[in-house]
């Protein structure tokens, strides 16, 4: 099932007048973010083709220690998730990721792969959040 630009309009301005004074860009992202989830719909895309694709974009921080990276990508390994690009940084005692990862082949969805990251950052101690490109890509255009 699809959701198209109008739609997440819509949820965009119905989190804005829920939050009410309290709305602020993250807020309203994050409350766009689980209704779309919740729907268990995907952004329609536009004329591209890497449009409403299964790629998702994979933050992730912390205080830096051994094994961060391969407690990571063991996990997503073992969901069938590909990594189309990485991009780590170690700044001082502290680390930073961002991975664009493709979960089309995936026998698992968006909620699970999470769900096992949620995991991931609990064991690890650091933070790892996951967002899908469609929904980034349309809430940077809001």
């Amino acid at each position: 099932m699809r959701i198209n630009e109008e739609e997440i309009r819509k949820l965009t301005l119905q989190a804005i007048e829920e939050l009410g004074d309290k709305a602020t860009p993250d807020l309203v992202k994050q409350v766009v973010e689980k209704s779309v989830t919740n729907l268990g719909k995907i952004p329609e895309g536009n004329d591209s083709a890497d449009f409403s694709s299964g790629r998702i974009i994979l933050t992730s921080f912390g205080i830096n220690h051994p094994g961060i990276i391969a407690g990571i990508t063991t996990s997503l390994s073992e969901h069938s998730v590909d990594i189309r690009d990485l991009s780590q940084k170690i700044l001082g005692e502290f680390y930073t990721m961002i991975m664009i990862i493709d979960i089309s082949n995936s026998p698992n969805d968006l909620r699970e792969i999470q769900e096992a990251m949620n995991a991931v950052s609990e064991k690890l101690k650091v933070k790892i959040y996951l967002q899908h490109e469609d929904v980034f890509r349309y809430m940077h255009r809001i």
